[in-house]
């Protein structure tokens, strides 16, 4: 991990995705994090898939690098020390309620210089997830082939969270910036991200928005094709699917020759009175003659022929695969610098580990480090952040109002 952030601490009250990566990025980047929850775990502690022990591999890599501290989130004095500790240390990041004892105003009483970031649902306050506001959005009735029939055909939901993950980096970015902020003027801050408005916004900010206005209509399923511009899978000889994008004019004619298709495109070109160099747009409205063209020709070659030969003239082009093969690629995993070797998960299984995903080459990036066990930090942490002595901390323990590490905790029922 780097350390740019290693002077700061951070509170993160959170479950789930969203707020979980705000931390996770900022962990990554060095900071503190002190992830609080309940003493029993948050409403992700047992999000699935789960080990034959019980341990959720969807926690365990959402969390990495934090710290844990678990109080009895349900009780008066568990929630007290819960804003107590966001309090002294003075950033927060949560997706709990503003109306519930996590406000920014109860956190703010106690620190006037306060800094929270709150993942919502929607602006207006009703409740969403990643799926619902991708469905709002408009983009499951923009997936599927292009053949299905646009009043008929069924939404297709993407199984990535994508929603969540965008959020949680714009919070991540949202706290450096009341940071910053702070250092300048002296003041606190309270900011909301609704995940609607991350996903709506995104629409906006995308263009496509002012298409749909411009247009006066929806866009066009358009299978695997890419919008505006030439890309789409395609199959090679030996049953391989790969895919191709085509942006720029090396793209373009980089592609045209690995395809071993000039003269084609020429002729093409002849009887459409057309040129196919001009740009995107000559390419993308004659896309159903292009993507025969060349599906034609990759007919043609094997995959390692065929990819060799992209390689070469610098097309930009990938493979298919599933999240198995993905995970097994040694290219993208084994001899990716993003990877680490494994820490000491509380699992116990060993596999790869993410660095940051910002690169800096002048720094070593470190090894990844694991999730904590729930509650592993309690004492530390209350120790450090509210000078409680060892005394206070244990009478506390003995009332249930804090918990340590469940290392040993039997969770194979889940």
């Amino acid at each position: 991990m780097y350390q740019l952030l290693n002077d700061l601490s951070i509170v993160e009250v959170s479950s789930f995705v969203a707020s979980p990566t705000a931390g996770l990025y900022c962990a990554q980047m060095g900071a503190e994090v002190i992830r609080v929850d309940h003493k029993a775990g948050g409403l992700d502690y047992d999000r699935y898939m789960l080990t034959e022990e019980g341990r959720s591999l969807s926690w365990e890599n959402l969390n990495r690098a934090k710290k844990s501290v678990a109080l009895d989130l349900r009780s008066g004095e568990g929630r007290e020390l819960c804003v107590e500790l966001a309090a002294k240390t003075g950033q927060c990041i949560t997706n709990l309620p503003e109306k519930s004892f996590m406000s920014h105003a109860a956190m703010q009483a106690k620190r006037d210089d306060m800094v929270s970031v709150r993942i919502m649902g929607w602006h207006d306050g009703r409740q969403a997830m990643d799926f619902t506001v991708n469905a709002a959005a408009g983009y499951p009735l923009m997936t599927g082939p292009e053949e299905w029939d646009p009043e008929t055909a069924p939404p297709i939901s993407q199984p990535l969270p994508a929603w969540d993950f965008i959020t949680g980096a714009y919070c991540a970015f949202a706290l450096m910036s009341g940071l910053h902020n702070r250092t300048a003027t002296g003041q606190g801050a309270e900011m909301r991200v609704p995940l609607g408005d991350v996903a709506i916004g995104t629409l906006a900010n995308s263009g496509t928005m002012a298409e749909m206005l411009y247009r006066g209509s929806d866009r066009q399923r358009l299978g695997n094709a890419i919008w505006g511009a030439f890309g789409r899978d395609f199959q090679t000889k030996c049953g391989t699917r790969f895919m191709v994008a085509a942006l720029t004019p090396k793209q373009w004619t980089g592609l045209v020759a690995a395809f071993d298709v000039a003269g084609p495109i020429a002729q093409l070109e002849s009887e459409l009175g057309v040129d196919f160099n001009s740009g995107d747009r000559v390419r993308f409205d004659n896309r159903h003659r292009l993507f025969d063209l060349f599906q034609a020709a990759a007919a043609r070659y094997d995959y390692d022929t065929l990819s060799a030969r992209m390689a070469a003239q610098g097309a930009t082009f990938e493979k298919y695969r599933t999240h198995h093969e993905a995970s097994n690629d040694p290219v993208l995993v084994s001899e990716n610098p993003l990877f680490g070797p494994s820490p000491a998960n509380p699992s116990g299984l060993e596999y790869p580990a993410t660095r940051s995903f910002a690169n800096i080459p002048a720094q070593e990036a470190g090894d990844p480090a694991p999730a904590p066990f729930l509650g592993q930090h309690s004492e530390e942490v209350l120790a450090e952040r509210l000078g409680l002595s060892s005394g206070a901390i244990a009478k506390l323990i003995d009332a249930g109002t804090v918990s340590l590490s469940d290392e040993n905790a039997d969770y194979s029922h889940r």
